[in-house]
């Protein structure tokens, strides 16, 4: 037997993206993701389900599948709002999400480009961001903390990229997957000489872990750790694996005031996956 769904498949920054429209229990969401974002599916890196929103003020209800927040699912679900309201081009629009892993509503604009959209969404504001060396597997690791409500980031500055560097940064996301309890862990391999920025996202619902091409809500605490560092205001493009986001971050006496991302969002497929129960 199989389940009939009806899907759009974005790409934010290449870091691909499945929102379900059909509705199912909260249950089912973990089986439904795992097997549509699979090789042998729809194959994405992400999956998030549109929802009723409870406060009339929103738009659409974004809630991903490990609970986690995505700020390119929230591009991503701007740009399909933007789409159904058959947007011309050079046209701009606004819209109000309510998201999994955000306590606030998420604000988004949208101008609709010659066969994408181009978005900029209003950041969750981190709750901390500390600087601490730890001791791991033998030695001192700087590492930069950012913690949300319901997720941690992690920013390692690092020179290079090596084979090594990232089995370290996968099993750390494993440990602190473990220990910490939250819905997404976020490993981000920073190389300031060339403004780089390698995610690792891990989330242990899913146990999902995925180096992905392009991610907002890394871009974003990268920038409000620079913010942090600067104790002002950055404007930055982080380069990617699958290409650049901008951040703009704001930073007054040690608290990050202001978090925005700016990227392009393409919608590559809309239609209809069949998945086994």
């Amino acid at each position: 037997m199989k389940q009939e769904i009806d899907f759009i498949k974005f790409n934010p920054t290449q870091n691909m993206t499945i929102l379900v429209k059909t509705y199912y229990p909260v249950e089912e969401y973990k089986h439904i993701a795992s097997k549509i974002m699979s090789y042998d599916s729809v194959h994405a890196e992400q999956v998030g389900f549109i929802e009723k929103t409870v406060s009339d003020k929103a738009a659409a209800h974004l809630q991903m599948a490990g609970g986690e927040f995505c700020g390119n699912a929230c591009m991503s679900m701007a740009a399909f709002i933007a789409s159904e309201k058959k947007l011309k081009q050079y046209d701009m629009t606004e819209v109000l999400l309510e998201v999994s892993g955000s306590d606030k509503l998420i604000k988004c604009q949208v101008k609709k480009n010659e066969d994408e959209y181009y978005c900029q969404v209003t950041m969750p504001i981190p709750k901390k961001i500390e600087q601490r060396t730890i001791m791991y597997e033998g030695c001192n690791l700087e590492i930069i903390i950012v913690r949300y409500h319901a997720f941690i980031h992690i920013v390692i500055e690092v020179e290079e990229l090596s084979n090594k560097v990232r089995k370290k940064a996968q099993s750390f996301a494993k440990l602190l997957g473990v220990t910490l309890g939250a819905n997404m862990i976020g490993i981000l391999l920073y190389q300031s000489k060339t403004n780089e920025l390698t995610p690792l996202i891990y989330v242990p619902h899913l146990d999902s872990m995925i180096w992905e091409r392009g991610c907002g809500s890394g871009t974003a605490s990268l920038g409000a750790y620079l913010a942090w560092r600067k104790n002002g205001e950055i404007i930055a493009k982080i380069k990617q694996p699958g290409g650049s986001i901008t951040v703009v971050a704001k930073c007054h006496e040690g608290d990050i005031t202001s978090l925005k991302i700016e990227g392009s969002v393409g919608i590559v497929a809309q239609g209809k996956a069949y998945l086994e129960v």
